[in-house]
């Protein structure tokens, strides 16, 4: 083998080294606080929202698929047995109603304001402001402000509202 072909330490370009390596202080701190960013990372994936959160988020995607007149997924945070003030409309009529929207090609608004949630033993009861705004006449009277009260239930690990109230608008 040619002298030139030969790997030694002398040909190789790397400095010379007793045989033990020996990192840093600083390098292994930076690596000690990459893996401890890295775990913190991986166990918040696995993490799940707060029950709280989850009730809020719910209610902000039911408010913007009323808004595109998406009547699946606006009914899909219901239960079943979902009651509308006290049975002036159950999850089939919020459905419906929804259909309607779109059928007619008519665009409502949601804007929704804070939600205040209490925890009642194994249920959620979520308050919140909601604006409701129309493009055309399917809420000809009915656009304005509603200060809605629903009561949330965990059914297959996801919160589902089964009763809500609200007031027409003065």
């Amino acid at each position: 083998m040619s002298a030139a072909l030969e790997h030694t330490p002398a040909t190789s370009g790397k400095p010379p080294h007793d045989g033990n390596f020996r990192m840093s202080a600083r390098i292994r701190n930076g690596l000690r606080l990459l893996a401890g960013v890295l775990l913190a990372t991986l166990l918040a994936g696995c993490h799940r929202a707060p029950d709280e959160a989850r009730v809020r988020a719910a209610i902000a995607d039911m408010g913007k698929a009323v808004q595109v007149a998406d009547a699946g997924a606006t009914v899909a945070v219901l239960s079943e047995d979902f009651d509308g003030n006290d049975g002036a409309l159950d999850r089939r009529d919020i459905a419906n109603l929804i259909r309607v929207i779109r059928l007619r090609g008519e665009h409502v608004g949601v804007a929704i304001g804070p939600v205040s949630i209490e925890r009642r033993g194994d249920r959620l009861l979520a308050n919140v402001t909601v604006t409701l705004t129309r493009g055309s006449g399917v809420l000809p009277d009915q656009s304005g402000v509603y200060r809605i009260e629903s009561a949330w239930r965990q059914q297959d690990g996801e919160w589902r509202c089964y009763h809500a109230s609200w007031n027409p608008p003065q």
